[in-house]
């Protein structure tokens, strides 16, 4: 008769294995694409109106002047001279948005966990060898 022992030995082994050969290069790509990535930054806009459409004025952190126009259906209900916030890319300007973006990165997390499987399953079976 095979004791309990004895069946979690391999499934251990096999989920360190997977944990380790998944999660570690998951969480290096995770951490290099987390490098690459350029911060927000907020300003505060106002809405403009040229030729006909309605858009946002900002200054970046260059004090640079950028313009968006916007479409016609978004740009409806907005009072031009009124005040927005906005977040824009501080490497590339010309990315904005009205909201701060996420940065979720699903290989860093997926990394985390695969890691955190192999780490317990390590530890799971240098537990298993002591009974």
């Amino acid at each position: 008769m095979t004791s309990i022992g004895d069946l979690l030995g391999p499934i251990l082994e096999v989920m360190t294995w997977v944990g380790f050969v998944l999660g570690l290069p998951l969480l290096g790509w995770g951490w290099i694409s987390r490098r690459r990535q350029c911060l927000w930054a907020g300003t505060t806009g106002k809405v403009i109106s040229a030729g006909g459409f309605t858009g946002y004025s900002w200054t970046d952190h260059h004090d640079a002047d950028h313009r968006s126009l916007l479409p016609a259906a978004d740009s409806q209900g907005l009072v031009v001279g009124a005040d927005v916030d906005l977040f824009y890319d501080v490497c590339h300007p010309s990315r904005w948005g009205l909201t701060p973006p996420k940065h979720e990165n699903a290989a860093w997390i997926l990394g985390w966990i695969l890691t955190g499987v192999g780490i317990l399953s390590t530890v799971g079976g240098f537990v298993l060898l002591l009974f």
